[in-house]
């Protein structure tokens, strides 16, 4: 059985639970159906989702979307450096 490539997860960006959301907010806003992997184990636990409990929530988007998500991923990274 063949899978179909362009309908998988694919992780675009991992951070704290908080910017996390706020991305895919952004996402969904910019017309891309996205989920959070481990959103509520990392705000419970953090140290269960991610060794050392840093960038423990993964915003995922399906693989035909990943080149747009990817970008708006890019510069949402960008602007949280940038405010730092």
């Amino acid at each position: 059985m063949e899978q179909d490539h362009e309908n998988v997860p694919v992780r675009i960006y991992s951070g704290s639970p908080w910017h996390a959301a706020l991305l895919k907010s952004i996402l969904e806003d910019a017309g891309i159906p996205a989920f959070l992997k481990d959103e509520y184990i990392a705000t419970i636990a953090p140290w269960y989702a991610s060794p050392g409990g840093y960038n423990t929530t993964d915003v995922m988007v399906a693989g035909h979307d990943y080149e747009e998500a990817k970008a708006i991923a890019e510069t949402f990274e960008q602007n949280l450096k940038n405010e730092g």
